[in-house]
This record gives structure tokens, sequence and C-alpha cells, in this order.
């Protein structure tokens, strides 16, 4: 073979390899603030590593509230989102809420290096820097809600009480029966199962599956997740107002939706199921909300993780779907008055 029938092959070969470097290495984030990039609209703290993280208060002041909230937002949302604040329990029972969006989320910068830990301390630095005090409440839903449990391992001495909504499971939490964790997991969208194959085993390739033209992606991370009919009725009601996706994701998708599916489906160095009480003393409460219509999170592991803590208080909703608390202010008046006047 001649000489330039190897160049050729040699040129072909590099080609492909810049080419599977390109598609598989994510874009730089487009950060806020920075020449090109998004502008920063609203407050930010500065975080003890220099990065900025974006909040926003809701309800009354703080100087005189007697319940101090925050609240965690779900995957591919931010925290003008926060539905709580529009019930009429915050003026009555004197709420403060603190929402904020989190590492690569909105306006907040991403955290290359995020971990269940790091979340969960850059939550207790917000509830410092806003001078919440020694202990507040948390919020969170969804993949919000999944955050909720580095908080209960990491910092349950700032906590006074915790809700999570339809906080996402992962299917390797060792304490899950295999069988149990199995039958949960081939419910998903077969799509969905690839997915969570890819962000568990192979994280480094999360971004290339999630932007490949091969194979369909995550049907989550796509905008087109497994919603039954009850959350079907609540899109109908809010329509396309509820969520602002292009903001959530603003700075790019990998550092946002990517970066979550990596962290929540890997490998935690904990298991939530051998997690302690953090409320012996009885002064505070841990609360778990989940619609037994929901197609995104198994009811199923949700009612096991109940029963292995029974220090948490768990709430199944009939008929309701993933996205019940947005309906309307009665689950959210609920879930209020279960977390703060519920035990007094």
């Amino acid at each position: 073979m001649s000489a330039m029938f190897w160049k050729a092959i040699a040129v072909l070969l590099i080609a492909i390899l810049a080419w599977s470097y390109q598609a598989l290495c994510p874009p730089t984030p487009r950060l806020c603030g920075s020449t090109g990039g998004p502008s920063v609209e609203g407050p930010r703290i500065r975080l003890r590593d220099g990065r900025h993280l974006a909040y926003m208060e809701h309800g009354v002041s703080k100087v005189t509230a007697n319940y101090k909230i925050i609240l965690v937002h779900g995957f591919g949302s931010n925290k003008n989102e926060a539905h709580f604040a529009r019930s009429a329990l915050v003026e009555k029972l004197g709420i403060h809420l603190v929402s904020f969006d989190r590492p690569g989320y909105g306006e907040s910068d991403p955290d290359p290096k995020r971990t269940m830990e790091s979340i969960a301390l850059d939550i207790e630095e917000l509830g410092d820097k806003l001078e919440l005090g020694p202990k507040f409440y948390i919020i969170g839903t969804s993949m919000g809600g999944q955050v909720v449990w580095g908080c209960l391992k990491y910092i349950p001495h700032r906590l006074a009480g915790v809700a999570m909504i339809a906080p996402v499971v992962n299917f390797w939490w060792p304490g899950f029966p295999a069988k149990l964790a199995t039958e949960a997991y081939y419910e998903q969208f077969p799509q969905d199962q690839w997915a969570l194959r890819v962000a568990h085993y192979a994280p480094s390739l999360v971004y290339w599956w999630n932007t490949q033209k091969w194979f369909p992606p995550s049907s989550v991370a796509a905008g087109r997740p497994n919603f039954t009919a009850p959350d079907l009725q609540v899109l109908a009601k809010l329509s396309a107002s509820m969520v602002n996706r292009h903001y959530s994701t603003q700075q790019g998708l990998f550092e946002s939706l990517h970066r979550d599916m990596m962290i929540g489906f890997g490998s935690w160095g904990f298991d939530p199921m051998d997690l302690d009480n953090p409320f012996l003393d009885r002064e505070g409460s841990v609360h778990l909300w989940q619609g037994d219509n929901d197609g995104l999170v198994p009811v199923t592991l949700q009612r096991y993780i109940a029963k292995k803590l029974p220090w948490i208080q768990y709430h199944e909703m009939p008929n309701a779907g993933h996205l019940f608390p947005h309906g309307d202010t009665t689950a959210t008046d609920a879930i209020l008055n279960a977390l703060l006047v519920g035990d007094k």
C-alpha cells in the first residue's frame, strides 16, 4: 500500500478521535456575569470557595418571622418556583422562606466538584450568610428532596425540621432489597433505564448520552417525563408558566441537569437507610410526602424507606402524581402544617 493511503488512514483516525473527544466533552459553562454569559439580575452570596449562590426571599420579614425555611428546587427548576410562598399560612404563621438556585442552575455558579456533602454545606452557608439563625427548616421537592438526604447526613445539627416531597430515589442504595429495587427500576421507561445505568456506571458519558442522536436520552432531561394523569391535570392548569427551563439551564445543560444525574444516581458514600433520627429530643420532625400515582419516583421504594426509618413521618397522597404540590395550596398547606405545627 502506498504512503498516501496510510497518511489518509492516519488523518481519518485523528479526525475520529477529535470528533469523539469533542462529543464526550461538554462545552464550557456560560457563567453568569462573564463576557458573553447571562447577566446577574438577583442577589447572590459568595461561598467559601469563591462560587456564588443566587437566592430569593419570600414571606414575612426574617426579623419578625416565627419560622425560617430554605426551599430546595427540583430537576430543571430554579429559585423562582417557590410555590410554598403562595400559601396563606405564610402570613398566618409568620414564615420567612428562602429559595435558591442550586449550583449550575439559574444564576448560581456551577460546582464541578459537587457532591451530596458540598451542596449540604452550601445550604448551611446560605443560612449563615442570610442570618437565618442556628437552626432552620428545609423543604426539598423531587431532586431537591434527594438533596435533603445529604442535609440529614452532613448538617443535622442545623435542622429545625425537614420535609421531602417525592424525593428522587437512587436505585443503587445498598439498603434496598435487590428484588424490590430491580422491580422498581424496570418500571421506568427503557430509555431512562439506560440513562440511569450510564449515570451510575459511566458518569463521564452522561453528557454524550443525553446529546447524541443514536439512542433516546433520558426522558426527564429531554423534558418528556413519565407524567401520569394527575400530573397532566396539574400541567393543564399551570401551562408553560410553571417552570422557566431556559433560565434554569442558561449556563449549560451539563452543570445543571447532567450533573444532577451524575450526583443523584452515583455512589453517595452513605446509605440514607443507615441514618439516625436527628430529632431524638423531639424538637423537630422529618416528613416524607409521596403520591401513590407517581410515574417518576416509585412509591414502593418510598414505602420501604419509611418502614426502615420509622422516625420519618410518611404521608402518601392518594391518586396523586409527581407534581401534586403544584396543583393548589391544599397540599402545600398540609405540608407546612405538618412540618411547623403538627408536633406542637
